[in-house]
């Protein structure tokens, strides 16, 4: 073989191309000799080394390298791409449609043995399978209502996940999870690399009370909801909540950067805070508060300042012991009627409180703080003339609407002082007026 190479190699030295030598009969002469001078195959031989599985092929097509990843490349390359090519296909069945007994039919029929045969062709199975694979990417998650909506979109935080998984025989029956933060972190080591994953904050509760707080963290956002939520479940506290509605008192309250001011409202007054509190209110049980948040306002944070506000609360009962005082109520809703609302078992006398102790309830929730308000200016046309004889006119039935009111609400109808004096006076009643017009008419 080496010595036919060259005696080629050695013939074409001394060939030339030029128009004096005609190159065309001596090619065929060498390629028709029977020696064989080259042997150049293609391998397409398969076998275990060279194929790979379907998800490795769509990684290839789909993934961008981290040094891609930080220079922009792959936004519009998402998972949704990605489609199974095996669904709807079934071993056996193909384009050649083939009978195979023991594969696609039974090996024996009754009696009769069954053969290998050619079936008529099958013109709507690559219609079929084309239908499975368009459909694949086209599913859209189902529509949530705007009560199970999260705060913002179809992001999760705001949104619920259910009650912790039981332990054992404990369940956690009328518990509620929902999601404070989900967010994506990384962390660098010298082996690994970077390694991108899910972190997780969630509180759960039963709305009477419970609540719990944790993170978890995991490759995917199940993995790490999960976690959290059944970490929350493990790590309950008591919250105590004032007529089941508001909290015991006004406080402060404070973690790392983040100030807090809570106040208490009366029933039917909602929720006025940050979205991450009212989500906690919701959890525990409170259903009327007002937060102001003062700093910071990273979501943690806020979870454990406001948390530790209310485990800090004291009742009515521990504040009058402390004081040994009486506690009285004047709210609006009950026309500053005085309520008592707790009593020492020995009560101080006036001789025996200091000249410049702290009386006030407010005050002394708040540690001697005093909550800078913004000054309500007045509106814009109560500079104007108009407004003058606007106040003059009203003047004279100033209050007749709460007079009318309270009227009602003692006697049952519209009278006064002069009413028994003058029985004609009194205002007739649209049943009189028409059994009067009915009589009339008669």
């Amino acid at each position: 073989m080496a010595i036919h190479m060259i005696k080629i190699v050695y013939s074409l030295q001394k060939l030339t191309i030029n128009s004096k030598y005609n190159l065309i009969p001596a090619l065929p002469k060498l390629l028709n000799s029977n020696n064989v001078l080259f042997n150049n195959s293609v391998r397409t031989t398969t076998n275990f080394y060279n194929k790979l599985p379907a998800d490795a092929l769509w990684k290839g097509i789909t993934s961008v390298s981290n040094a891609g990843m930080k220079r922009g490349r792959g936004k519009r390359v998402s998972k949704r791409n990605i489609k199974d090519l095996n669904r709807g296909q079934i071993i056996g069945v193909g384009k050649a449609n083939i009978l195979w007994p023991g594969l696609t039919a039974p090996i024996i029929r009754g009696k009769e043995l069954v053969e290998q045969q050619q079936l008529p062709p099958d013109p709507d199975r690559e219609k079929k399978l084309i239908e499975i694979r368009n459909q694949m990417g086209n599913i859209r998650p189902p529509k949530l209502s705007p009560l199970e909506r999260g705060w913002s979109g179809a992001k999760m935080p705001g949104r619920s996940i259910g009650p912790p998984d039981p332990i054992g025989e404990d369940n956690f029956h009328g518990f509620d999870t929902k999601v404070l933060e989900l967010k994506t972190v990384f962390n660098m080591k010298g082996n690994f690399g970077r390694r991108r994953r899910i972190s997780t904050f969630v509180i759960t509760g039963n709305g009477h009370g419970l609540v719990g707080f944790a993170t978890g963290k995991g490759i995917e956002s199940k993995t790490a909801l999960r976690k959290a939520k059944n970490r929350s479940g493990q790590k309950l506290m008591h919250i105590k909540i004032f007529r089941e509605h508001t909290v015991f008192h006004d406080f402060f309250t404070q973690f790392g950067k983040t100030k807090i001011f809570v106040s208490q409202r009366p029933e039917g007054y909602g929720l006025v805070c940050h979205r991450a509190i009212r989500t906690i209110c919701e959890v525990i049980g409170i259903k009327n508060l007002y937060a102001k948040i003062e700093g910071s306002t990273n979501v943690q944070h806020v979870v454990k300042a406001f948390l530790l506000g209310l485990l800090k609360q004291k009742t009515h009962e521990e504040i009058v012991e402390e004081k040994r005082l009486h506690l009285v109520e004047f709210s609006k809703e009950n026309g500053y009627y005085p309520t008592v609302l707790a009593s020492p078992a020995n009560c101080r006398k006036t001789k025996e409180l200091k000249h410049d102790e702290v009386l006030d309830f407010t005050q002394y929730c708040l540690d001697g703080r005093v909550i800078l308000q913004r000054k309500k200016f007045p509106p814009f046309y109560t500079k104007y003339r108009s407004w003058e004889i606007y106040l003059k006119k009203q003047e004279k039935i100033r209050n007749h609407d709460k007079v009318k009111i309270q009227l009602l609400s003692e006697y049952g109808e519209l009278r006064s002082f002069l009413t028994d004096k003058y029985p004609e006076a009194r205002p007739p009643c649209k049943g009189s007026n028409k059994k009067v017009v009915e009589e009339s008419d008669s």
